[in-house]
């Protein structure tokens, strides 16, 4: 199966990183998935030079293993960030006989853009907040068999890996 590979520059997160645990083969894996919404500005045809229109692109990434940990830890609403991934077409019959296709984008590189002092000051933010991680743990249907929830902790050291394995299971 070839891969398209999608390089998502200097984007910011739309919302929380949204953490869960799969069952895989070797045992329960992490799944994040978070949305990163970038800003690209193009020159409007048939107009001054001078006139500029923003278009946003959101995309869904899903994040794995380790990866996927460090996101929900060290990442939160309005994190800047570098993603390099790939793009895989889906395509599945649903239970009503119809065929279904869209795209999954999964995460193989994340740099995590911002300063410390940029992190602490939206990790104090959301403690005012009280923003809880969501989390739980999810057969492979996707069915959640045990969600918790628990408080975000800050520490700035985090790494990038890149996933084996488009699904892990």
């Amino acid at each position: 199966m070839a891969n398209v590979q999608v390089i998502q520059r200097n984007a910011h997160l739309a919302g929380p990183v949204r953490l869960d645990t799969v069952n895989g083969r070797e045992g329960p894996v992490a799944k994040a998935v978070l949305t990163a919404i970038s800003n690209t500005r193009r020159a409007i045809r048939g107009g001054e030079g001078e006139a500029r229109e923003e278009e946003r692109t959101a995309i869904l990434w899903t994040l794995w293993g380790k990866q996927a940990e460090n996101a929900a830890k060290y990442l939160g609403r309005g994190s800047h960030v570098n993603i390099v991934g790939r793009l895989r077409n889906d395509h599945y019959r649903n239970g009503e006989g119809e065929d279904v296709f869209g795209f999954a984008f999964t995460c193989e590189e994340i740099d995590y853009l911002d300063t410390k002092a940029q992190s602490q000051e939206r990790e104090a933010r959301r403690e005012q907040d009280n923003e809880p991680v969501q989390s739980g743990v999810s057969d492979a249907s996707g069915n959640d068999t045990k969600p918790t929830t628990a408080k975000r902790s800050r520490s700035r050291k985090a790494g990038s890996q890149a996933a084996d394995a488009d699904i892990p299971f």
